[in-house]
C-alpha cells in the first residue's frame, strides 16, 4: 500500500519541487511530466521484471537479495537521471562523466548494501546456529544478538520460546517422577488391603477358622479393608479429576461456623475411639464465606482425620477460625498436640503419598507423623481452587498446626 501510494506521489511532488525552486514555465512541466510519467512506467516494469526473476532463482542468500534490491534502486536511478538529463546536456561529455559518476556511486552503494546485509546475516546465523543446538537437544543454547533491530527483537523472542520449552521439560520430568512415585506407593497401598483380605478369605476357606465368633471377627475385618480401599480408590478418582478439570465448582456464600461444628460433630465418635480430646472456636462475625461447603468440609476432614491418627492417646486436636486482613481472608487451623514433624518433611507433607521416615516406622495411631496418603494432596487442591493458600506449621515434640486460608470477597 506504501509503495503504491509513494508511485503515485513522486510525479506531482517532482513537478512541484520544479515549479518552487526552478519557476519552471508552463510548457516545461508539461514535457518534465511526459519524461517522468515513462520513466516511472519503465521503471515500474524493470522492478517486476526484477522481482519476478528473484521469486523464480528462489535466492537462498540474503546477501543477494540485498545486492539486488541495491542494483535495481541505483539502475532505476541512473535510468531515470539519464532520461531527465540527456535533452539537458549539450555535449556527450558532460553525459559521459554524468554516467561515470553513478557507476561510482552505484559500486559505493552496493559495497554498502553488503555490509549492512553481513549485520543482518549475522544475527540470522547465530539463530540458525542456537536452532540446531536446540534440535539435538541442548535446551541451555540461546541467540546471542545483538543487532538493535527486528532481528534482535526475534532472538528475544526465540530465547524466551527455549527458556518455556526448558521450564515445559523440567516439569515433564517432575510429572514422570512423580508419576512412578504415584504407580509405586498406589500399588504398596493398594497391595497391604489386598493381601489381608485374601489371608483372610484363605484362612475362612481352608477351614483354618471355623468357630462363628472368628469368623464373624475375619469378616468385619474383611469388610474394613474393603471400606480401606473404597476409600482409596476414591482419593485416586479425585486427586486425578483435580489434575485433568482444575477441580470446576460453584462456591457461594455459606456459614463457616455451622460447617466446622457439624464435621467437628462427626469426628467426635473417632477422636473419643481414639482417646483424643476434640474442640474447636470461630470467631463470631466470620461468616458468610463463599465456598463450596462439601468440598470444604472434605478439607476439614482430612486435615481432623490426620491429625486425629498422628495424636497419642490423651492428647487434643483444636479447630478454630478467625479473621486476617481487615477482614478480607479467612485463616481456619486445626492444631494437634503431637510428636511434630521432622523439619526435612514439612516441605513435603502435601505431596501424594508422601511419608515421613517415621510414619513409615510407626502404627498410624503412634505420634504426629506426617503423611496420610492422598488426604493432604487433595486439601491442598481444593483450597488452591478456592483461591486460598494451605500450609504447615510444625516442631518435633510440640504437635502440628495445619492451616489453610478462603478469601472473603
Amino acid at each position: 500500500m506504501l509503495f503504491i501510494l509513494l508511485w503515485l506521489l513522486a510525479p506531482f511532488i517532482t513537478l512541484a519541487l520544479t515549479s518552487l525552486w526552478l519557476g519552471a514555465v508552463i510548457g516545461d512541466l508539461q514535457l518534465l511530466a511526459q519524461i517522468l510519467i515513462a520513466s516511472e512506467l519503465l521503471s515500474l516494469a524493470l522492478g517486476l521484471i526484477a522481482y519476478q526473476l528473484s521469486q523464480r532463482l528462489r535466492l537462498a542468500s540474503i546477501h543477494l537479495k540485498i545486492a539486488l534490491t541495491f542494483a535495481l534502486g541505483l539502475g532505476i536511478t541512473f535510468l531515470n537521471i539519464l532520461l531527465v538529463s540527456i535533452p539537458m546536456f549539450i555535449s556527450k561529455q558532460d553525459t559521459a562523466l554524468l554516467t561515470i559518476l553513478l557507476v561510482f556511486a552505484a559500486l559505493v552503494a552496493l559495497g554498502f548494501g553488503q555490509l549492512m546485509a553481513r549485520s543482518i546475516t549475522g544475527g540470522i546465523k547465530q539463530l540458525a546456529y542456537a536452532a540446531e543446538k536446540i534440535a539435538a537437544g541442548d535446551l541451555s543454547t540461546r541467540a546471542q544478538v545483538q543487532s538493535g533491530d527486528e532481528v534482535e527483537s526475534l532472538a528475544a523472542s526465540f530465547n524466551r520460546m527455549v527458556e518455556q520449552l526448558s521450564e515445559m521439560q523440567q516439569r515433564e520430568k517432575e510429572m514422570q517422577a512423580a508419576r512412578r512415585t504415584l504407580v509405586a506407593a498406589v500399588s504398596h497401598d493398594l497391595r497391604t488391603p489386598l493381601t489381608s483380605l485374601r489371608a483372610m478369605i484363605e484362612a475362612i476357606n481352608d477351614g483354618v477358622v471355623n468357630d462363628e465368633a472368628s469368623i464373624k471377627r475375619y469378616m468385619l475385618l474383611a469388610q474394613n479393608e474393603i471400606q480401606n480401599l473404597s476409600r482409596l480408590v476414591d482419593d485416586l478418582f479425585e486427586l486425578t479429576q483435580m489434575d485433568v478439570s482444575g477441580t470446576p465448582f460453584v462456591t457461594e456464600p455459606g456459614s463457616l461456623r455451622d460447617l466446622i461444628s457439624d464435621t467437628l460433630e462427626s469426628m467426635q465418635a473417632q477422636a473419643t475411639a481414639q482417646g483424643v480430646e476434640l474442640s474447636g472456636a470461630v470467631e463470631p462475625a466470620i461468616d458468610p464465606v463463599p465456598m463450596n461447603a462439601f468440598k470444604i468440609q472434605r478439607v476439614l476432614y482430612n486435615l481432623l482425620q490426620n491429625a486425629i491418627r498422628h495424636t497419642p492417646r490423651g492428647g487434643s486436636v483444636r479447630v478454630t477460625a478467625v479473621l486476617l486482613a481487615a477482614g478480607a481472608n479467612v485463616r481456619v487451623q486445626v492444631a494437634d498436640s503431637g510428636e511434630g514433624i521432622a523439619p526435612s518433611d514439612l516441605a513435603h507433607v502435601f505431596e501424594p503419598f508422601y511419608r515421613g521416615e517415621k510414619s513409615r516406622s510407626r502404627h498410624p495411631s503412634a505420634g504426629s507423623g506426617v503423611g496420610a496418603g492422598l488426604g493432604l494432596a487433595i486439601a491442598r487442591g481444593l483450597v488452591d481452587a478456592h483461591g486460598g493458600t494451605i500450609g504447615v506449621e510444625s516442631r518435633e515434640g510440640k504437635g502440628s498446626q495445619f492451616y489453610f486460608t478462603l478469601p472473603r470477597g
